[in-house]
């Protein structure tokens, strides 16, 4: 039996290394992006790189997007070229990007009743590391019998697969994962401020509270980059976090829940991003409320 075929659209700060797990895993795997500058570094790993999006949707089982926004997302599968059109019913799509949940719901059904294509919404949550390390959470929206068929393939990028639902709820579950993220961030940087301003070093926050009921993850690999004004390489984009915030309460609008927290942490996200640092990792928020920042 021929092994299957893995189509990767995305090429951004996961999908680079989420397509590699998945090539060392010793799978089959083509990648396109919209930039071919993108995809250059998985060549020098053996990783098939398709100069066309139609070329890669005609030559895998499975299509696997990781884009930025549900604009992205919906200019992949209903865009000229796109899966839509290319597309047969022998195949699985799962997207890992963090959308609208409404409009994976409607896109999954018209390419559903179009093409015959199943879809899976499986946004994952751990960074850059996760995706580097094969420990990503995944959020799985969808069938249940098609989600287990998939977890072998999954298994090389993630360290567990939940289905939580119909189509649509794994980018539920997403936003409530980054509402949580998001005002932790947000919170790391007044508390790193506040450390400094008192005379403490904040340097040794993260430790001090490690194993504690204030610990995370966030708190250990973005507190000491705030400690040390360490914003570069990115891991992760402000922006982002900014995206999902205002899904988050448009979320919150239609179902009629009460998010006050998330509607001031977007806000916030908001102000720092327009300050020009949309582009920048979420550590610089520190510089919102340090002298340091201020006087930058």
């Amino acid at each position: 039996m021929q092994p299957l075929r893995i189509g990767f659209i995305g090429m951004g700060l996961m999908g680079v290394p989420m397509s590699l797990r998945l090539h060392r895993a010793g799978l089959s795997v083509s990648v396109w992006n919209r930039s071919p500058d993108k995809s250059e570094p998985l060549k020098e790993h053996g990783v098939r790189v398709c100069e066309h999006l139609h070329e890669l949707i005609s030559d895998s089982d499975i299509l696997m997007t990781c884009v930025t926004d549900t604009g992205a997302v919906r200019a992949i599968v209903e865009g000229p070229g796109g899966i839509a059109e290319h597309g047969r019913d022998s195949q699985v799509l799962i997207d890992f990007s963090s959308i609208d949940p409404q409009a994976t719901r409607e896109m999954a059904e018209a390419l559903k009743i179009k093409t015959g294509i199943r879809w899976i919404d499986a946004p994952v949550s751990g960074g850059v590391a996760g995706a580097e390390q094969g420990t990503l959470a995944i959020m799985a929206g969808g069938d249940a019998a098609l989600i287990d068929s998939m977890r072998t393939v999954l298994k090389p990028l993630s360290q567990r697969v939940t289905h939580m639902g119909p189509t649509g709820s794994g980018q539920v579950t997403k936003i409530c994962n980054q509402m949580i993220v998001s005002c932790n961030v947000l919170v790391m940087a007044e508390v790193m401020a506040l450390a400094e301003k008192s005379g403490v070093d904040a340097k040794q926050i993260p430790e001090a509270l490690k194993g504690g009921f204030a610990d995370s993850i966030p708190l250990q690999l973005t507190g000491p980059r705030m400690a040390e004004r360490d914003f570069d390489p990115v891991k992760w984009h402000v922006k982002t976090l900014l995206k999902d915030l205002d899904m988050a309460n448009a979320l919150a609008k239609d179902s009629a829940s009460a998010v006050p927290m998330a509607g001031q942490a977007a806000e916030l996200m908001r102000l720092h991003a327009t300050q020009g640092s949309a582009e920048r990792d979420p550590c610089t928020l520190i510089e919102m409320y340090s002298s340091k920042g201020e006087e930058a």
